[in-house]
């Protein structure tokens, strides 16, 4: 498959997609895991990865993007997952940009934003990260050492009563928006930033 941004994914209408984006610098079994989670524990037809051409909360650019998409691919592999590069082959360089075009796009494809604990501790910094609550339904997986800060970051406290049980996470994705759902899950102890730093990923 390479490192080449490649073309839309193929979605039917009535579909379940989850979306995971991130700059994946390097990807890891910590995305893998999550990802094999987040199928089961909300009944997602699919997981959409989505490797961000760049992160603009943070000062020092990734990785190059084919070399990211390389790695992500050769690592997730999964018959129901898709790594693309979509966000560089759109031109969107925020999540709620990115969400509307996807929804355009895909009439009738039920789409739920994924992301882990650590992101849901700062995702009130993110650009319009209150239409991106509102437009579709969150599913947060816990990841090591942010569980509480996620639950209680101000996104969490703002959106407190749109969460709905983790007991009932399967149906997260038939609930109108703004619901999100925490699911608490065995965790893999490992993050992009370590593996970078014990220079086993150089950008």
């Amino acid at each position: 498959m390479g490192g080449r941004v490649q073309g839309w994914p193929v979605a039917r209408a009535g579909m379940v997609i989850g979306l995971l984006g991130g700059s994946f610098d390097p990807a890891h079994e910590g995305h893998v895991h999550i990802t094999r989670e987040a199928l089961k524990r909300f009944r997602l037809d699919r997981v959409w990865w989505l490797v961000s051409p760049g992160n603009p909360l943070k000062s020092r650019p990734p990785a190059p993007l084919a070399r990211r998409l390389a790695e992500a691919r050769r690592l997730m592999r999964h018959p129901r997952v898709r790594v693309t590069g979509l966000e560089a082959r759109i031109g969107t360089r925020f999540t709620a940009e990115t969400l509307a075009v996807l929804r355009r796009r895909y009439p009738g494809v039920r789409f739920v934003w994924l992301m882990g604990a650590d992101n849901l501790a700062q995702f009130h910094r993110w650009e319009r990260w209150r239409s991106i609550m509102e437009s579709v339904p969150v599913g947060i997986l816990a990841r090591p050492g942010a569980g509480l800060r996620g639950r209680t970051s101000p996104a969490a406290r703002i959106f407190a009563g749109s969460l709905m049980p983790q007991a009932e996470a399967a149906g997260l994705a038939s609930r109108q928006p703004p619901v999100w759902c925490f699911v608490d899950l065995p965790m893999v102890d490992l993050s992009s930033t370590a593996i970078r730093e014990r220079g086993h990923w150089q950008r």
